[in-house]
């Protein structure tokens, strides 16, 4: 069984800093096991028996985006749509319920300042407001909300910065309950 299952989204991953480098220290930790949906479904099919398959062999669940328009990347919500949707309506007995009280970790990271997310901000909402249809998601599917990771800035974050949001991270996923 994988310990921890990160699902990782970025459409211009190879562009990506930030996800690189949060990427690269939780791959570094025993147990994680790190699925690029945009490498594994680059003609945005999903192999659904096989996302179910991974899901069902995780004990922690974390799902890794850069956040766009205030939601997660296309394939990301196609996976959503995608797996969840069987697991949860057409097999919950056998799909749904055996996943049921696994923690999950949203790991997002922003491209603009923390300041510019809250009322006086242009983005009105702090970013982890702008998750809650995840939270609603994960209570639907009864699996157990974890307190969002949050990376801002990370279009002008510096190596070390980059370096530092990968060290908590890690660190995050390590302390990460057991489902």
């Amino acid at each position: 069984m994988t310990e921890t299952l990160i699902l990782l989204s970025h459409p211009d991953y190879g562009a990506s800093r930030a996800n690189r480098a949060l990427a690269a220290a939780a791959a570094g930790l025993p147990g994680v096991a790190v699925a690029h949906l945009e490498a594994l479904y680059p003609d945005g099919r999903i192999d659904v028996p096989a996302e179910v398959a991974r899901l069902l062999a995780a004990r922690r669940i974390v799902l890794q985006f850069p956040v766009q328009w205030y939601a997660t990347p296309p394939l990301l919500k196609a996976w959503q749509d995608g797996v969840l949707t069987p697991m949860f309506y057409v097999a919950p007995e056998t799909e749904g319920a055996v996943i049921a009280g696994r923690p999950l970790l949203v790991a997002a990271t922003a491209g603009n300042r923390r300041e510019t997310y809250g009322p006086g901000g242009v983005n009105l909402y702090p970013l982890a407001e702008l998750l809650r249809p995840l939270q609603a998601t994960a209570s639907r599917c009864a699996l157990a909300w974890q307190e969002p990771f949050l990376v801002h800035d990370a279009r002008s974050a510096g190596d070390a910065a980059l370096a530092a949001a990968g060290r908590a991270y890690a660190a995050r996923l390590a302390a990460l309950p057991a489902g």
